[in-house]
């Protein structure tokens, strides 16, 4: 077990019996005591786990080799055709039928591996037999995560003239109410706007009446505790004859617990190897002092051509910096897109869809980039600031070396992130190689790397962006206290504090 899954196993679990995400088991009906000599059948559902490093799991991907031996109609058949996807991953071939015989399951398997497909296939092979809406309902953790996955359903149901609402937060709310109405089949939503939706009118819960699936993709950060409202308020509109389908790619103990209270005799496919990294990625560090940071970052972006990279992503914890980075570079005459949670919704989409398209080859963001989106063109990522958790490392660099391909990641170490790297490095089970900088190349040209600092920094004070950073910190705390959340974190900090000093 890693290390975030013992902070996660030693904090207080977020599931309990009452989560009204699966349907609870049905009572037996009353029996007569068995004699001694019977067994009887055990009521609890049991759980059936399948997992991809086994023999026999080996052996089944062998035997299937085309998206007909899924159980799949044809024209889904076709639809893969026609999109270049030759034959199912393992992940599709494992999860696709059990979906379809009506099974609840938990899928866990690495970015990349084709998990949209994996539960979109099956459950539009269903809606296709009885289409009415809405018949699915899938949550996800990122704004920009629910676009990709309704451009990926309207792709796979274009031949079924699917009608796909995306509900998510910076978006006009009546235009929302309006979609949801119109009961489209299948809903994207981050869970904060569907549960104003669902609170502030009262014809949108009738709307999931008969929803036949319910899917939380990027399961593990859905049921962060910070969602934990949100989440009760939307699954009590939800039926309980639905199936419910979790796809992630790090198992944690909530999805356990919810695993284990499926009353749908869940199924359990893992393709999970903990955090790891592919072989075709390379990973190297620079140790620098905070000071210098931009114009090593400045420095690596000029050699992007020299180094044959096509495009690259860089990473940083904060919107204030991101903003910042972003004016630095546009002082700098190099284009950028930036990516992060301050801006307006459609700017974000504007952000995504330049640097997916080509348009501009920087794209700038915080981690609501680390997660699900596919970008197949990333040569480079760059960690200008590292992330706290060494899972979020893997997700961060898993941008780039996709599908086979090369890929670089290169983080700035400073003095303070010794530790981090560390961690990461004993994540990985190697040591990260060191990035062959000529220094004084790069503090050639620091004055003017620090001249448009100071520039960018004064837009950014001009432009009011401080404000609204300290109004976002000051309604993130108020809602977090609501929550009470503030207090379930300062338990687990205390708890962690007092197991690394058992003796104080």
């Amino acid at each position: 077990m890693n290390q975030e899954e013992q902070e996660q196993e030693s904090s207080a679990t977020l599931i309990d019996k009452n989560f009204p995400l699966f349907s609870k088991p049905r009572k037996p009906k009353p029996y007569k005591s068995p004699k001694p000599s019977q067994n009887p059948e055990p009521q609890t559902p049991q759980i059936e786990k399948f997992s991809s490093s086994s023999a026999a799991a080996a052996a089944e991907e062998e035997t299937t080799t085309a998206f007909a031996d899924l159980g799949l109609a044809e024209w889904a058949i076709q639809t893969c055709k026609e999109l270049g996807m030759r034959k199912p991953t393992p992940v599709q071939t494992h999860c696709t039928p059990k979906i379809l015989a009506g099974r609840d399951v938990l899928g866990i398997a690495h970015t990349g591996s084709g998990k949209t497909a994996a539960f979109a296939l099956p459950i539009l092979n269903r809606l296709a037999e009885d289409p009415y809406g809405v018949f699915a309902l899938v949550i996800t953790p990122t704004r920009e995560l629910a676009f990709q996955l309704a451009e990926q359903f309207r792709a796979l149901g274009s031949c079924l003239h699917l009608k796909c609402s995306v509900v998510v937060g910076g978006m006009d709310m009546i235009t929302q109410a309006k979609a949801l109405a119109s009961r489209p089949h299948v809903v994207v939503a981050t869970p904060g706007r569907l549960k104003v939706l669902l609170e502030e009118n009262p014809d949108i819960p009738k709307v999931f009446q008969r929803t036949k699936f319910l899917v939380l993709d990027e399961a593990d950060r859905v049921l962060d505790v910070g969602f934990e409202e949100e989440l009760r308020v939307v699954f009590q509109c939800l039926p309980k004859n639905r199936q419910t389908l979790l796809f992630s790619a790090t198992m944690t103990s909530d999805l356990q617990t919810l695993l284990e209270l499926s009353a749908n005799k869940a199924y359990f496919y893992e393709a999970y190897e903990g955090f790891r990294t592919v072989e075709t990625l390379k990973q190297q560090y620079i140790f620098i002092p905070r000071t210098v940071k931009d114009a090593y970052l400045v420095h690596i972006l000029s050699k992007m051509e020299d180094m044959n990279i096509r495009s690259a992503i860089i990473f940083v914890s904060r919107c204030r910096d991101c903003h910042v980075l972003s004016l630095l570079l546009e002082e700098l005459e190099v284009e950028a897109a930036a990516l992060h949670s301050l801006k307006s919704q459609a700017l974000r989409l504007s952000a995504l869809q330049h640097f997916k398209s080509g348009c501009v080859s920087i794209l700038l963001a915080t981690d609501v980039a680390n997660r699900g989106l596919d970008i197949p063109t990333v040569d480079l990522v760059i960690n200008y600031d590292l992330p706290r958790y060494s899972r979020d490392y893997v997700h961060r660099v898993g941008r780039t070396a996709r599908a086979g391909r090369g890929g670089l990641a290169v983080s700035f170490v400073t003095e303070n992130d010794v530790d981090l790297v560390h961690e990461i490095e004993a994540e990985l089970g190697k040591e990260l190689e060191k990035f062959e900088c000529k220094e004084n190349e790069v503090l050639s040209d620091f004055t003017k790397v620090c001249k448009a600092k100071r520039v960018a920094t004064m837009k950014m004070m001009d432009d009011g962006f401080e404000e609204k950073v300290k109004e976002r910190k000051k309604q993130k705390l108020k809602t977090l206290a609501e929550k009470g959340v503030l207090k379930k974190r300062s338990k687990k900090r205390k708890r962690e504090k007092s197991d690394k000093n058992p003796d104080q």
